[in-house]
């Protein structure tokens, strides 16, 4: 039974042998579609020669390779070395708008540093004596004017100092009318005889000393009527208020003599917004790249599709070691309400 299922599974020598024609048609047909697909992606000197998007594709006998006038002219252009103009037309592909030359914010800059905008004169209003504030009239924010009413301090005892020096001025004058008529007395007595000389000299020494007595109360005086003026404070420039730095009922003085718990020593601060700077800090390897009145461009970190013009106003005459920079200041032309002092700002330097 076994030799009878091996004799069933043996296979005849002549049954083993496979056809011989159908491998070769298989290599045949390999090395025919390799060969075609190098043809067509052989490169071929018309795949060089563009030609105009109306024409015939296949139609290049009247199309010329462009000259070397037209291929430099064409990079001249577009200012790249690599324009995708058509060397044909020298004409833009619609695809290569931006390829064309726009003029950017980085043209001509050699510089670009980061600063803060300041204000070119900031002013601490302080008072000229220690005194208690009565009245504030402005607040942060507020613009004020030059000449503007802005802090009263309490005057009490300064107007009981003009009232005593005006009765002192008072006093004064008479002694001097009194000391006057008695050296005209004394001439006149002189003259028929019945008073001596050094009487005459006498009244004319006490006339002199009431002279001088009545100028010493006018000093007085004006000394108590300028402290009276100094309790009303003024704004000096045209500007905003930047901080109020006292209340009222507070005490202020104009200097303080040690530790900061003591009396304010300013009022309030104000400056020019319309005369702003932008105030960088530059280091030691780019100083050849910057000099006075040097043409800036200020962005600020704000705002940053606004530009605005400026120049170097500025250049520190003394650097700072341990940073190893040099701080510059830049003034801003034309400044407006975006700008606000103590934001940051890039400044571009732009080559002179």
């Amino acid at each position: 039974m076994n030799t009878e299922k091996l004799g069933a599974l043996y296979i005849a020598p002549e049954e083993k042998k496979r056809p011989k024609g159908s491998m070769g048609g298989i290599f045949t047909i390999v090395i025919l579609v390799t060969g075609f697909a190098i043809f067509l992606v052989w490169p071929r000197a018309s795949d060089l020669v563009r030609v105009r998007g109306g024409s015939n594709a296949s139609d290049t006998s009247n199309v010329k390779p462009a000259s070397s006038e037209t291929t430099a002219s064409s990079k001249l252009v577009n200012n790249t070395p690599d324009s995708p103009i058509s060397a044909a037309t020298g004409s833009l592909p619609e695809n290569s708008a931006q390829s064309k030359s726009v003029p950017t914010s980085a043209e001509g800059v050699i510089l670009k540093v980061s600063g803060y905008i300041i204000n070119r004169e900031r002013i601490e209003i302080s008072p000229r004596f220690m005194g208690t504030v009565s009245w504030i009239g402005v607040k942060k924010g507020d613009a004020v004017t030059n000449g503007q009413v802005v802090v009263k301090l309490d005057d009490a005892e300064y107007r009981a100092r003009l009232h005593e020096a005006e009765g002192h001025l008072a006093s004064a004058k008479v002694n001097v009318a009194k000391a006057s008529l008695d050296y005209d007395r004394m001439i006149k007595l002189n003259e028929s005889a019945t008073e001596s000389r050094k009487a005459v000299d006498d009244a004319r020494l006490a006339l002199d000393s009431a002279k001088a007595a009545l100028k010493e109360t006018e000093g007085s005086y004006e000394i108590a009527k300028t402290y009276l003026d100094w309790t009303v404070i003024h704004s000096p420039i045209n500007g905003v208020v930047l901080e109020k730095l006292v209340q009222p009922n507070e005490l202020v003085q104009p200097q303080s003599f040690g530790g900061g718990k003591g009396p304010s020593t300013a009022l309030i601060a104000v400056a020019d917004l319309s005369d702003l700077q932008v105030e960088v800090d530059l280091s030691e390897a780019d100083l050849s790249k910057v000099v006075m009145h040097q043409k800036c461009r200020i962005i600020p970190e704000a705002y940053a599709d606004k530009v605005y013009e400026g120049d170097v106003a500025e250049i520190a005459p003394e650097a700072d070691r341990q940073k190893g920079t040099l701080q510059v200041k830049v003034q801003i032309h034309s400044p407006d309400r975006f700008l606000t002092p103590q934001l940051s700002a890039t400044v571009e330097f732009l080559k002179p």
